[in-house]
């Protein structure tokens, strides 16, 4: 696969990711780089996954569109409270911490369609979704609803690799109580041109972990994410991944974590601007509603208990989101 990128910034680390492809025979190759880069990075790229280049680049074109219409036609899509819609430039705050104002990023949610009158539609993240008139954006709807499908589907094959990697069966995480029945969530984002000033409080997404099982990623050509493999380092020391056209950049979430009992990290991570506009799509694979998040038996044991409670994962994940996400009432 040919990769294409922008020059890295000068005076960078840059994190050397291994490749998982989709299409290979050899599964036990696959899962023993997959094992290696959950225990090095918890981030590898898959390849030859079966969304084909032409596809996503369409899906960039009219993520690009929707983000250049005028302010006060995306703000009539202002997310609601299940989480759909689009999020202005500053609605989430990744590291309070450490910064002053919110993410420099906007982004738009679109999450499983589920009408109002199915009976699964009170929950918490399922509801219909907010798309934007088809007398404004033609054939917007259509292709975000097809790229969420497939890229569940390249989840659903990634969990697989993963179950094997922890010593499960390879259908372990989809099933209906899991998988099979999901909170997912696609995530279009668009960073604008404005420089990162990490030291002042001042950048394009804070440094935080994924919450959920993984997150699919892809990016234009800008470099701009960054990896923190030891959290607990002083100083913490940050490494670029290389954007690779064609490919997700995949890394695990805090369920992960949860469930292996940190035999797999979430690993930290931020977004730094460099002065240029860029545009990436994110994928949040995560589990049912009502799925008990608790460390697996063979994780655990009398010198190794869990580090964690279980805990539902809607609560968890309502808790996170309330967390980070401005207050709806902060726009009326």
């Amino acid at each position: 696969m040919a990769e294409s990128r922008e020059e890295v910034p000068e005076s960078s680390k840059i994190s050397l990711l291994n490749y998982i492809d989709l299409s290979s025979r050899d599964v036990q190759s696959s899962v023993s780089l997959l094992k290696q880069a959950c225990l090095d990075s918890g981030f590898f790229y898959v390849i030859n996954h079966g969304i084909d280049e032409e596809f996503m680049d369409d899906v960039f074109s009219q993520s690009k569109k929707f983000f250049s219409l005028p302010l006060e036609e995306k703000m009539k899509l202002l997310r609601n409270e299940k989480t759909r819609g689009y999020t202005p430039l500053f609605d989430e705050i990744s590291d309070p911490d450490n910064q002053k104002i919110g993410d420099y990023k906007e982004g738009y949610y679109i999450g499983i369609e589920v009408p109002e009158d199915h009976p699964d539609a009170h929950k918490p993240f399922y509801g219909p979704n907010m798309w934007p008139s088809a007398d404004i954006l033609p054939g917007w709807k259509e292709t975000m609803a097809k790229y969420h499908e497939k890229a569940l589907e390249v989840g659903k094959k990634v969990s697989q690799l993963i179950a094997l990697a922890l010593g499960l069966d390879f259908n372990f995480f989809d099933q209906p109580g899991m998988l099979g029945e999901p909170i997912a969530i696609l995530r279009l984002l668009h960073y604008e041109g404005l420089a990162s000033e990490p030291a002042k409080g001042i950048i394009g997404a804070g440094a935080h972990s994924d919450y959920g099982f993984i997150t699919l990623l892809v990016t234009d050509n800008k470099y701009g994410l960054q990896i923190c493999k030891d959290k607990d380092a002083k100083p913490q020391i940050w490494e670029y991944i290389p954007p690779l056209k064609g490919a997700f950049i995949v890394n695990l979430g805090d369920m992960l974590e949860r469930l292996g009992n940190c035999y797999f990290r979430s690993t930290l991570h931020r977004v730094l601007g460099n002065g240029q506009e860029r545009y990436s799509i994110a994928y949040f694979v995560e589990p049912n509603h009502d799925y008990i998040v608790e460390c697996l038996p063979a994780y655990q044991s009398e010198k190794n208990p869990p580090k964690f409670p279980p805990i539902k994962y809607q609560d968890y994940l309502l808790q996170r989101y309330k967390d980070t996400q401005a207050d709806l009432n902060s726009y009326k």
